[in-house]
């Protein structure tokens, strides 16, 4: 999309920042239910964003090539992040590495955060097949049925989360039927109300039901409505954030680990808050330091595939 969406880089950082925050482990641990709820929204929201945003009319070469550059930062962190597991405690732990294990979790398992590019490109890769094969001989709504039911069988291969798939799929559509994405996630006020009752019930804390769907729908809706109330200089930082999601999917895992350490000298605040922000604001500003020193180095064209990744 040549023009950005303010609200759309808006709704990306909010949704970023959640992931981040919740990739702390002393945090998911100490607020489960939070977790829970957060995790029942911010992806499937990523994902329809990222369905909607996905940009097919440009050609099947530049659309590869975008998939490419995805696959590099992809395909070292993924790597990086299997040989870490191997060695550190962590949850996600393999007991020993391997060629057939590191090519399992490369291209059909990926281990850790790194599966939302996985599960991206995927869906790409499919749509755009799809899309040329039927696309000339069937209307919108035969082509998503097609895209579907493609995710499906991969999903019944164990390759690909169906779910996940359809959230991007809900993304195609609303972009095929030309219908604008503000218009369509109206933003209110009122939408927090049916999300305070269905969150009151924690068996609606599940992104595969219609609930699940509900509270995406509800909360894009109201992050909309405090989107019109923001100062311009909050605007302005989100947007930058959320026009460089990019950059922190990929390295603030890397930060997520480092900050373990924190969690026993920070330990005398004991709602978390103080760690929180001391860790989000190190994962945030490290993951940028790292883009800005690749910029610098002149390496981001081999890792991203452009000469600066932060404009």
């Amino acid at each position: 999309m040549k023009n950005r969406i303010a609200e759309l880089d808006y709704l990306k950082s909010i949704f970023i920042l959640l992931m981040i925050v919740f990739h702390l482990v002393y945090i998911g641990d100490k607020y489960p239910y939070a977790k829970a709820l957060v995790y029942t929204f911010h992806m499937p929201a990523f994902l329809v964003i990222s369905g909607y945003v996905m940009n097919i009319a440009k050609g099947i070469r530049p659309f590869l090539r975008t998939m490419w550059w995805i696959f590099i930062p992809y395909a070292v962190m993924e790597t990086g992040y299997v040989i870490m597991s191997a060695i550190l405690p962590v949850r996600e732990s393999v007991e020993h590495l391997s060629v057939p294990l590191w090519l399992d979790k490369l291209f059909l398992h990926p281990l850790g955060p790194y599966w939302y590019l996985h599960t991206l490109m995927l869906c790409g890769l499919v749509y755009l097949l799809v899309d040329k094969l039927a696309g000339k001989w069937s209307n919108t709504v035969s082509v998503l049925i097609i895209l579907a039911l493609c995710y499906a069988v991969l999903s019944a291969c164990g390759i690909l989360s169906l779910i996940n798939a359809l959230y991007f799929t809900a993304g195609v559509a609303l972009r095929r039927r030309s219908i604008n994405f503000r218009t369509f996630f109206s933003a209110s006020f009122w939408a927090l109300l049916p999300v305070i009752w269905l969150a009151a019930d924690e068996t609606n804390l599940n992104k595969s039901t219609l609930s699940g769907a509900a509270l995406t729908y509800l909360m894009i809706s109201f992050l909309l409505a405090v989107y019109r109330y923001l100062p311009d200089y909050l605007k302005k930082g989100l947007g930058y954030i959320g026009s460089h999601t990019f950059v922190l999917l990929v390295f603030s895992p890397v930060f997520t680990m480092a900050v373990k350490p924190l969690v026993p000298v920070l330990a005398f605040e004991p709602t978390g808050m103080l760690f929180l922000c001391v860790s989000l604001c190190f994962c945030v500003i490290g993951s940028f330091a790292i883009a800005w020193g690749m910029d610098k180095l002149n390496l981001s064209r081999f890792f991203w595939g452009k000469a600066r990744m932060l404009s």
